[in-house]
């Protein structure tokens, strides 16, 4: 679908190829944006911010290592950053407050991102090591990455203690850690 394998892209980013930026929005525009209004649930809020993931990778394109992970999954962690970033400034929670909570989207109703940041199996892998997830393991793991929450806030959020909290997700990691490497016991 895409005439340019990642690896073309990359080397035509660090080398400062302007046409490449067309080619980048192409491939993980969409995603980048579905993450980002996933995050700050505002169209417009995301749409800004998906032009400031796509200015920061042009700046940082010389910090991005192939050796160290593919460009696609780089480019969402871009965009997840600027997403939380916006949540913790001012405007963010200026913003966040507003927005009812019962129109508050349920995380687990995300676009499905996962088939562009990451190959198929290794999309089928996570969705299976999240089976594997109590509902409350699921939730903490999902404020954390969608939200930015830490485990204080997660344990304010839900009105748990913060051991308890703090015990989800280490039971969590660990679960997903050993699903994820298939070092799971059967």
């Amino acid at each position: 679908m895409f005439p340019y394998t990642d690896g073309d892209l990359a080397r035509r980013l660090r080398a400062r190829d302007p046409h490449v930026m067309s080619a980048l929005y192409d491939r993980y525009g969409r995603a980048a944006y579905s993450l980002i209004y996933r995050v700050v649930r505002d169209a417009g809020v995301a749409e800004d911010l998906v032009q400031e993931t796509f200015l920061r990778v042009w700046n940082r394109a010389q910090s991005f290592d192939q050796d160290r992970g593919a460009l696609g999954p780089w480019i969402l962690t871009v965009a997840r950053n600027r997403a939380i970033d916006h949540l913790r400034s001012t405007d963010g929670r200026m913003s966040a407050s507003s927005t009812e909570l019962d129109r508050i989207e349920n995380p687990r109703l995300f676009a499905n991102f996962e088939d562009s940041a990451m190959t198929l199996d290794r999309a089928r892998r996570l969705r299976e090591a999240f089976v594997k997830l109590t509902p409350a393991q699921r939730e903490v793991i999902e404020l954390a990455y969608f939200e930015g929450l830490s485990q204080t806030e997660m344990a304010a959020r839900l009105k748990q203690p913060l051991g308890t909290v703090k015990t989800w997700v280490r039971t969590a990691l660990k679960v997903l850690r050993d699903q994820l490497s298939g070092q799971a016991v059967a």
